[in-house]
């Protein structure tokens, strides 16, 4: 049950090649999780990192991960992400998200996933909100609120949520360095600033 990280790197590689002729992801499923039992988990995610960009190769991996080690948070968040990128759903993404939020709380990319994956605008609005107070460094959060909260204004004509995008933005801005950046910003401030509903 211990395969060699080379090795095991070695014969996945050779797995995907045969998957990149066939297609046949059934297949490709089949052989790459019978590599993985036959590794210790932190050797498969070792070996899966070159895929990391690929989800049906990761997926099937990190299934095997999550199944030997149900409490490994980012092992739950590669899984959920790879779901994510292969359209498996907010319900499938959002569960193992919070799975990986109640194993570690400190883990960013946990409610990244966990906020994306709500399906009601206004509510993912809420949870980019939590994100940020939780992480109050994190600028991809602070722009989702910004965006979603842009995009439930349009959508509803709520001017509560035109403030909430603008004030967003504007505390963007603020914390912007590169040009191109407070460029993009100040143009969507322009814009924003402008609606009538």
């Amino acid at each position: 049950m211990t395969a060699p990280t080379s090795g095991l790197s070695s014969d996945l590689a050779a797995l995907v090649d045969a998957y990149r002729t066939h297609s046949n992801i059934a297949l490709l499923k089949q052989g790459v999780q019978a590599l993985a039992r036959s590794a210790m988990p932190d050797a498969v995610i070792v070996a899966a990192e070159p895929y990391r960009d690929e989800p049906d190769i990761v997926a099937p991996l990190y299934e095997v991960v999550v199944e030997a080690q149900p409490d490994n948070a980012r092992a739950l968040v590669m899984l959920a992400n790879a779901y994510w990128l292969m359209g498996m759903g907010p319900d499938v993404v959002g569960a193992l998200a919070s799975r990986a939020i109640a194993a570690d709380p400190a883990n960013r990319g946990a409610w990244h996933l966990w906020a994306l994956a709500e399906s009601d605008p206004r509510q993912r609005v809420s949870r980019w909100q939590q994100v940020v107070t939780r992480f109050p460094g994190d600028d991809l959060a602070l722009a989702n609120v910004a965006d979603n909260a842009a995009g439930v204004a349009g959508n509803e004509q709520d001017y509560d949520m035109l403030d909430l995008a603008v004030t967003t933005y504007e505390s963007l801005l603020e914390r912007a360095e590169q040009p191109a950046q407070r460029n993009a910003l100040e143009t969507a401030l322009r814009s924003l600033k402008g609606w009538k509903f």
